[in-house]
């Protein structure tokens, strides 16, 4: 593994060597090119031009290298001045201070180079020829001239190569930014999803594990069915609460099994209508969804055998499963512990999926589940 390792950082630092050459070769074209040309344009009438491509090729090979040489030069001066920079005043700090002093240093830097590579000509060469005095400072105030334009030129590319790979920087720590707090937000979706479901469990045992002890009083027979009943549809519950999504074919068998614990445990005081049409039965629905939405309407309504509630259970042509209850309000309203009704809808909203619709009339409670 460790070795494996090394060579991945090689292959990286291979990677960014080649990449610091690439750049530097870019800024060393720019640079000879920028100094041919502006030698060029500073007096494109002299008569030196009209004759040098007939001159000697040893000339032009040393005009050339000299060329290069001073390009280099100026390039890894002006590369250095804002590196520097760049360390003790970035941009972001102060742009307008900043500017200015990369100018004047720009300036100052290339104004020396040549006050330095003019001496070292001086002193090391004996056959100079001679010029007259308003020629030669005009040929240096041209050279300074055209070095000055080379190193701004310079620095504005470093400037701009700078910015962009800050920029790109910037953007990609936003990025991740972004998909860390998304990553946290669907974690935290996840654990509220779970918490909401591991209501659903302690809820339905409470209720039923109420009927059952209260039937097994009255009659241990129809109490030993209704543990039977309860064991089988518990069985599905846990195999099938955890899951996000659950086909409606199978919420109704789920539904079939738990109106028989209903009817042992109310009797005629409810009635149920079952509609749900063939093509919407390959669809899907949350898990127990159903389940809590007849619990809630039983909880909240009065049963009884002159005044039976009905419970309608059907599907719409616009794609909504829906639960319908008459509306027979209990007088005294019992202790609610919000897993039903509430818990339905969060489970919606968490998953991204299209908010349920209540609507409530005179004698109906409604609630439409968009079916997924």
């Amino acid at each position: 593994m460790s070795r494996i390792s090394n060579i991945r950082k090689n292959i990286i630092r291979g990677k960014k060597i080649l990449s610091a050459m690439k750049r530097r070769l870019v800024i060393w074209t720019v640079a000879i090119l920028t100094f041919c040309i502006f030698s060029y344009l500073m007096d494109p009438f002299d008569p030196v031009w009209a004759g040098y491509l007939e001159s000697p090729l040893k000339m032009i090979a040393e005009d050339l290298l000299w060329v290069f040489f001073f390009s280099v030069i100026i390039s890894e001066v002006s590369i250095f001045i804002d590196s520097i920079l760049n360390r003790l005043l970035p941009w972001k700090n102060r742009t307008v201070k900043r500017l200015l002093i990369q100018c004047i240093l720009q300036i100052v830097g290339s104004i020396l180079i040549v006050i330095i590579v003019n001496f070292i000509i001086d002193s090391t060469s004996e056959s100079l020829p001679d010029m007259d005095s308003r020629k030669e400072y005009t040929l240096l105030g041209q050279w300074v001239a055209t070095n000055i334009i080379i190193s701004l030129i310079i620095s504005a590319f470093n400037t701009v190569d700078y910015l962009l790979a800050n920029w790109k920087e910037t953007a990609i720590e936003a990025a991740q930014h972004k998909l860390r707090a998304s990553k946290h937000k669907q974690a935290a979706m996840a654990a509220e999803l779970q918490a909401l479901k591991l209501q659903i469990d302690p809820h339905f045992i409470f209720n039923n594990l109420s009927v059952l002890s209260e039937l097994i009083l009255e009659d241990q027979q129809l109490g030993y069915e209704y543990s039977e009943k309860f064991a089988k549809v518990y069985r599905y519950l846990l195999v099938n609460s955890r899951k996000d999504i659950i086909a409606v074919e199978e919420e109704l068998k789920f539904l079939d099994s738990y109106i028989f614990l209903i009817e042992k445990r109310i009797g005629d005081g409810v009635i149920f209508k079952i509609n749900i049409q063939d093509e919407y039965r390959s669809m899907y629905t949350l898990p127990l969804s159903l389940q809590l939405l007849v619990e809630n309407a039983i909880k909240h309504n009065q049963t009884s055998r002159t005044n039976p509630l009905e419970i309608h259970v059907y599907t719409l042509p616009t794609g909504e499963l829906v639960v319908a209850n008459t509306f027979l309000p209990l007088i005294n309203k019992p202790d609610s512990s919000g897993v039903g009704l509430t818990n339905v809808i969060a489970r919606y909203e968490i998953l991204g999926y299209t908010k349920p619709v209540i609507e409530k009339t005179e004698d109906k409670f409604i609630v439409k589940l968009p079916l997924i």
